[in-house]
């Protein structure tokens, strides 16, 4: 089945590249669209696929793959509905946007859509996708679309009214790492390790307490009192974060992120 994508930035061009580097897909079977010269140039050059400046082009393909910004979906969506085939298997990471709207914006209801809602690592193969569907996907399209999508990390099937808490989880937290990240390098910097250093060491503490996690199943709190000794240096660190609110900050984080989700659907 030929791929055609329809939006190269940062997350479009990332699956395309991750699709193209495991396998996945030839190059010569995926066609992206893009508005900017530049993005397809870009992506012609790191993929060796094919581009074009034509939205509708892309939507002739098998399998079409919507990565634009929820802004400009409608105006997308206009051009492109005429050039969707029946049997399009219709792959969408427009965030906000529900399988009945994604129907709506399209004046199809007979498509087969899948939606999903990736997060930024999965541009280096370690990602979280949420993935749910309509009932007009077949089992095999529903194959092919994990096909696609396990190079990009841990894919997994959720009902859509979740999505909403997926999006302050997986999908936007990613800026609440990172916003951690910076500030365990800063710290490390201010007790006078080299902020080079400092980054590596708190990026591999990020990488490898996720992959503890992920690996053995136990509970976080398991996995903290592994490491807080009794009147140890840990438990301090521990005390001031909770004297501080860190947790309840993160679950704000969160779920302000869901809130402004759900938001976009209306």
């Amino acid at each position: 089945m030929k791929l055609g994508v329809i939006g190269c930035g940062n997350m479009g061009g990332a699956m395309i590249r991750m699709i193209v580097k495991a396998g996945i897909l030839q190059p010569e079977e995926i066609l992206a669209a893009d508005i900017s010269e530049a993005q397809r140039k870009k992506l012609e050059a790191d993929t060796g696929i094919q581009t074009t400046s034509d939205n509708c082009e892309a939507a002739k393909s098998g399998c079409l793959l919507l990565a634009v910004k929820p802004q400009f979906l409608p105006e997308v969506a206009a051009q492109i509905s005429s050039a969707i085939g029946k049997n399009t298997l219709l792959l969408s990471i427009v965030a906000g946007y529900s399988l009945k709207m994604l129907g709506d914006a399209l004046k199809n209801q007979d498509l087969h859509i899948i939606r999903i809602m990736p997060n930024t690592p999965a541009m280096v193969g370690e990602g979280v996708l949420a993935v749910c569907r309509n009932d007009k996907v077949t089992k095999e399209e529903w194959q092919f679309a994990f096909r696609l999508l396990s190079c990009m990390g841990l894919a997994e099937e959720v009902r859509e009214n979740l999505m909403d808490a997926v999006t302050g989880v997986s999908g936007s937290s990613p800026a609440f790492v990172f916003l951690f990240l910076e500030a365990l390098a800063d710290a490390g910097v201010r007790a006078g390790l080299p902020r080079a250093m400092a980054q590596r060491f708190a990026a591999q503490v990020l990488m490898g307490s996720g992959k503890l996690a992920l690996e053995t199943g136990l509970h976080p709190g398991a996995l903290k009192d592994m490491v807080t000794s009794p009147a140890g240096t840990t438990i301090e660190g521990v005390a001031a974060l909770e004297k501080r609110a860190f947790r309840s900050a993160v679950m704000e984080a969160v779920d302000a992120a869901v809130q402004k989700s759900k938001s976009l659907a209306k």
